[in-house]
C-alpha cells in the first residue's frame, strides 16, 4: 500500500539536501533559491531519462557520462541560467560536478548535473562555485523544500512529494522535487525532476521502470508545444530500505514500480496545472479506444491546441475544438461513433453524442469549465483502451511570462 508522508527527497534513509541563493543570474533577489545540492551518505543505483530535442544542453551530455556506469551519489543544479547554447558551456557543467565534489569529498563523477534558465547565455560559474561549500554545509534531512525553491523559474508553487510502500515485507520510502512551467512538451521524462529513494534495485531495472513511468506521466504533459533542451528526469536508490534487491520483473519490481508511477504522475500533474499563466489544469481523457497509443495520440493532441487551451481560459463550451484538435492527431478513430463531455467539480455536461452536437445548458457548462481542475472526457467507443493527458489553458499572462523572458 502507498501512501504519502512529508520529507520530498529527504524522505528516503540516508539521503540529504540543500538550497541556497549564490546570485547565478545577475540582480536576481537573494531571497531566491539558486542552487540546489542533493546527496547520499551511500552510492546510488542511477537512471534518468532525458529531452528528445535534437539541441541539447551541456549538462545533459555530462549525467549521461557519469551515469553509463548505472551509479551516482548525488545531483547538482541550478536554475537562473540553462548553461545551454554557450561558450564553456560543458566545461562549466563539468565545473559544477568538480565543486560538489570538492565541498562534498566525493569525486565529480559521483554527481549528476542540471540547470535550467536563460538559454544562450554564460552561466556565472564563478558564483556557482563560490556558493557551493555553503550548499554542502547546508546539507540536511530537512534540506527538501529549500532544494525545490532552488529549481524554480517561473513557477509558481513548489513541486514535492514523498511516499511510503512495502517491497519484499520491508518499508521502501520514496521522495521526489521537480520543475516545470513553461516550454513544457517533454517527450521524455519531464522538465527537471529528481527522485531518491531507499529501495535496493539494480541500475538496469531501475531504468526500465523509469522509462516506462516517465512514459506514461510526464511524457503526457504539454504546456505550450515546446520541448526543452535542459528536460532531465533522474532517479538515485541508495538501498538502505533492506528490501531483497530487485533484479527482476517480479512483485518487488511491480510494487516499487507502482509507486513511482503515483510520485510521477502526482508531480506531472502539478506541473500541467501550474503553466506559466495557467488558471486551470486540464485533462483530456480518452477511452473505448483501439488501443493506448492511439488514445495518448489523441489526448495529447486535445490539451495541447491553442484553440482549446483559449477556449479552456474563457470557460466556453467550445468542443468543435476538441473534435478537430483529434481529426489532425493522425491517430485513427471514427468521427461518427465519437461522445464527448466537459466534467468537473461543478457537474457534467455532454456536447457531443456519436459525432453531432447536443443541446446543453450553457450557464451550467460555464459554471462547469470555470473550476481550477477541468476534464474533456471522450468516448470512442470503438475499443476497450484509455489514456489521460494534462495540459493547462492558455491565458494572457503567458505571453507576458515569455514576451521578455530573456531580459
Amino acid at each position: 500500500m502507498t501512501k504519502e508522508i512529508t520529507g520530498g527527497v529527504c524522505a528516503a534513509q540516508g539521503f540529504k539536501a540543500a538550497g541556497i541563493h549564490c546570485g547565478v543570474k545577475a540582480g536576481s533577489s537573494p531571497d531566491k533559491n539558486d542552487l540546489a545540492l542533493i546527496l547520499s551518505e551511500r552510492e546510488c543505483s542511477a537512471a534518468g531519462v532525458y529531452t528528445l530535442n535534437r539541441v541539447k544542453a551541456a549538462p545533459i551530455y555530462v549525467t549521461m557520462d557519469h551515469l553509463e556506469n548505472g551509479v551516482a551519489w548525488g545531483i547538482v543544479a541550478n536554475s537562473g541560467n540553462a548553461n545551454a547554447c554557450c561558450p564553456g558551456s560543458h566545461e562549466n557543467a563539468e565545473a559544477m560536478c568538480a565543486a560538489a565534489a570538492k565541498a562534498t569529498g566525493r569525486e565529480a563523477e559521483d554527481f549528476v548535473v542540471c540547470s535550467t534558465g536563460v538559454i544562450g547565455q554564460a552561466i556565472n560559474i564563478e558564483a556557482i562555485e563560490a556558493g557551493m561549500p555553503t550548499a554542502a554545509a547546508a546539507l540536511s534531512t530537512d534540506g527538501s523544500d529549500a532544494a525545490a525553491t532552488a529549481i524554480m523559474t517561473t513557477d509558481t508553487v513548489k513541486k514535492e512529494i514523498a511516499l511510503s510502500c512495502t517491497v519484499g515485507g520491508k518499508e521502501v520510502r520514496l521522495g521526489a522535487i521537480a520543475k516545470g512551467s513553461g516550454m513544457i512538451h517533454p517527450n521524455m521524462g519531464t522538465m527537471l525532476a529528481f527522485i531518491t529513494t531507499d529501495c535496493a534495485i539494480t541500475p538496469e531495472m531501475l531504468e526500465d521502470a523509469l522509462r516506462d513511468v516517465a512514459g506514461k506521466t510526464f511524457n503526457r504533459v504539454t504546456v505550450d508545444g515546446d520541448t526543452s533542451t535542459n528536460d532531465t528526469c533522474v532517479v538515485l536508490a541508495n538501498g538502505m530500505a533492506g528490501n531483497d534487491l530487485i533484479e527482476w520483473k517480479d512483485e518487488n519490481y511491480d510494487a516499487f514500480k507502482a509507486a513511482l508511477d503515483y510520485a510521477c504522475r502526482r508531480l506531472a500533474r502539478a506541473i500541467a496545472g501550474d503553466g506559466e499563466g495557467a488558471s486551470r489544469l486540464v485533462t483530456c481523457k480518452i477511452s473505448g479506444a483501439r488501443s493506448e497509443e492511439s488514445a495518448e495520440r489523441l489526448a495529447k493532441a486535445v490539451v495541447g491546441s491553442a484553440l482549446v487551451k483559449a477556449a479552456m481560459f474563457g470557460s466556453d463550451a467550445n468542443w468543435g475544438r476538441v473534435l478537430c484538435a483529434m481529426g489532425y492527431s493522425k491517430a485513427p478513430f471514427r468521427p461518427e461513433h465519437v461522445d464527448i463531455s466537459f466534467e468537473s467539480a461543478a457537474g457534467t455536461v455532454p456536447v457531443c453524442r456519436q459525432g453531432d452536437g447536443l443541446a446543453f445548458d450553457e450557464d451550467l457548462a460555464k459554471r462547469v469549465l470555470s473550476e481550477k481542475e477541468v476534464v474533456i472526457a471522450v468516448n470512442l467507443n470503438e475499443g476497450g483502451e484509455e489514456a489521460e493527458c494534462w495540459g493547462c489553458d492558455l491565458t494572457y499572462d503567458y505571453v507576458k511570462i515569455n514576451g521578455d523572458y530573456r531580459t
